[in-house]
């Protein structure tokens, strides 16, 4: 961390011409889209479209081959480094999360890099609005099982308040029960005025938190659709047979 203050509001993630490639295989081909803040923009596709690479590059783990992104605060660009991952929530296939440590002192680890004040009160809050039961935050993580490591690592990824929010498949894993609360804990974010990409399969999950759907297939943005009143499952299971297949 360099221990640069993050920016108080990220406006608008703009994501201009994005081509990446690994040798010879493209993954991603000239994509441009922009999310905003205060939306959930659903990322949908099959297996291989290159949405977990476009989530990497956005969160500036991965670099694209060509393009950009641009993250700006009103009319001011941010710029990369340290401030602006501060300002970056990501959950990944990787938990990020030490097995050998609980829940508990996990989040207590990751509050101290990102220096937050009161941060048992924040940690024990972020775990009640995940659903991580009380009996499980004292146990190491390698315990868990899959959905109660999903519930601990969602924790991490909010634990800054981060104005940015990038999560890959967060449904996996999770009952129905916890995709609910789930569903509730992306709503408030957005009510925050976050910037919400999510990837996932589960439509369901994501009716009536989604205003924004973006298609990718064979690495190329193949459909793009914002609808104020938000998307119901049959119009995301719709739009996702209509371009994805």
């Amino acid at each position: 961390m360099t221990g640069a203050t993050p920016p108080s509001s990220i406006d608008v993630v703009a994501i201009r011409g994005l081509t990446k490639r690994y040798g010879a295989t493209r993954v991603l081909a000239n994509v441009t889209m922009e999310l905003r803040a205060g939306s959930l923009c659903a990322l949908l596709g099959p297996n291989g479209a290159g949405k977990t690479t476009l989530l990497g590059i956005v969160s500036t783990l991965v670099r694209p081959s060509s393009g950009e992104v641009a993250y700006r605060a009103g009319t001011a660009a941010v710029p990369a480094g340290g401030a602006l991952r501060q300002a970056i929530g990501v959950l990944a296939h990787d938990s990020f999360l030490y097995g050998e440590l609980t829940a508990e002192e996990n989040l207590a680890f990751y509050a101290r890099l990102y220096q937050i004040e009161d941060a048992g009160r924040r940690a024990r809050a972020l775990l009640d609005e995940v659903g991580l039961a009380e009996e499980a935050r004292g146990r190491p993580v390698k315990t868990y099982s899959r959905g109660m490591v999903q519930r601990a690592a969602l924790a991490r990824a909010l634990l800054h308040e981060p104005r940015v929010l990038l999560l890959d498949e967060p449904f996996t894993g999770i009952d129905r029960s916890g995709a609910a609360a789930l569903a509730r804990t992306l709503a408030r974010a957005v009510d925050r005025g976050c910037v919400c990409l999510v990837v996932s399969h589960d439509l369901d999950a994501l009716a009536g938190i989604t205003d924004h759907v973006a298609v990718l297939r064979r690495g190329k943005l193949e459909h793009e659709e914002r609808r104020a009143g938000g998307f119901g499952a049959d119009q995301l299971k719709d739009l996702y047979h209509r371009h994805a297949e």
